[in-house]
């Protein structure tokens, strides 16, 4: 549990002794319960071991997995070692869940698990021996430090697979970018394919695979946690508004600090989340409360995703 004095402006998430304990009687635990139903855990925090419950969840309920594992690197996750080893064991590390997971979607439903350059080809094999694999989005993490005899690492990965390629939820309507236009072209006088606004001219575009908009959280910003791998807010927003209806439900296999299960809640569709450290939980159930006041998400405005440090609307 951290108590932390913070700088005026640093706005990163801290749990007080009082909080952790009001927070930590929300969470659900699965410790030697069976037959569970889905009720029983939609909208819930679920503070157990994947491992030890994953037998125990319902077959085919989620319309949208999101799965962030450790990668093959040596972290350590409040008190939790993940060590780093060789590719072929961490890809049997991978195969001793992942089956079980996919086991979870939906027949119509879509998965992305998110990974780096040195875990990319297992997250690749791993998928493609259970879904068909559809894509992959490659994301600039602008964030990370430099090296001397090497090129600095600033990309990210996210396989994107599915259980029937005939049949899945895509909604791309929902995910397009406003980017600035740079040399605006005109018809008769009049603007092509792009308008003109109090802001600057910017253009409706079709989202790639590659994003090149996402900002790595960071202490002034107020979704901003301590955990070492979080993910950004807008980053699990083009998952979960792309793959996941309005109502359906979104399941992170390792929550973090509860970025899929808050996202999905600021967007209106149910959530399951699944973490094995108690704090990680709270800090989740903290900012759960929290979107009840405040839906917002850094780079999402208007119903578009905007390009890094261009709407004068956005809340950073």
């Amino acid at each position: 549990m951290s108590e932390k004095i913070k700088a005026e402006r640093n706005r990163t998430l801290t749990l007080s002794k009082e909080e952790y304990v009001f927070f930590s009687k929300k969470l659900c635990d699965l410790t030697g319960k069976t037959n569970i139903n889905v009720n029983d855990i939609v909208n819930k925090t679920i503070n157990n071991d994947l491992f030890e419950i994953i037998d125990c969840l319902p077959g085919h309920f989620a319309d949208l997995i999101i799965i962030d594992p450790p990668y093959n690197l040596t972290k350590e996750f409040n008190g939790f070692a993940f060590k780093a080893s060789s590719a072929t064991r961490y890809l049997e590390y991978l195969r001793s869940w992942f089956l079980k997971v996919a086991a979870l979607l939906k027949p119509n439903g879509s998965l992305y698990v998110c990974g780096d350059w040195k875990c990319t080809s297992a997250l690749q094999q791993v998928m493609e021996e259970n879904l068909t694999v559809l894509n992959r989005i490659t994301w600039q993490r602008e964030k990370g430090r430099g090296a001397l005899k090497n090129w600095k690492n600033a990309m990210e990965d996210i396989w994107f697979g599915v259980n029937n390629e005939k049949e899945y939820y895509f909604d791309v309507e929902a995910v397009k970018q406003k980017r600035k236009v740079l040399a605006p072209y005109r018809e008769n006088g009049k603007p092509k394919d792009w308008e003109e606004t109090e802001d600057g001219n910017f253009r409706l575009t079709f989202p790639s695979n590659f994003w090149d908009d996402i900002s790595v959280p960071y202490w002034s910003m107020p979704e901003n946690t301590d955990h070492p791998t979080q993910k950004p807010e807008k980053l699990i927003a083009k998952l979960i508004l792309s793959s996941c209806p309005k109502d359906g439900i979104v399941f992170d296999p390792f929550l973090g600090s509860g970025t899929t299960s808050v996202v999905a809640k600021k967007l209106g569709r149910k959530y399951v989340g699944v973490e094995m450290n108690t704090e990680y939980c709270c800090w989740a159930e903290k900012r759960l409360e929290a979107a009840d006041a405040d839906k917002s998400i850094q780079g999402y405005a208007d119903g578009v995703f905007w390009e890094r440090n261009t709407a004068n609307r956005q809340k950073n």
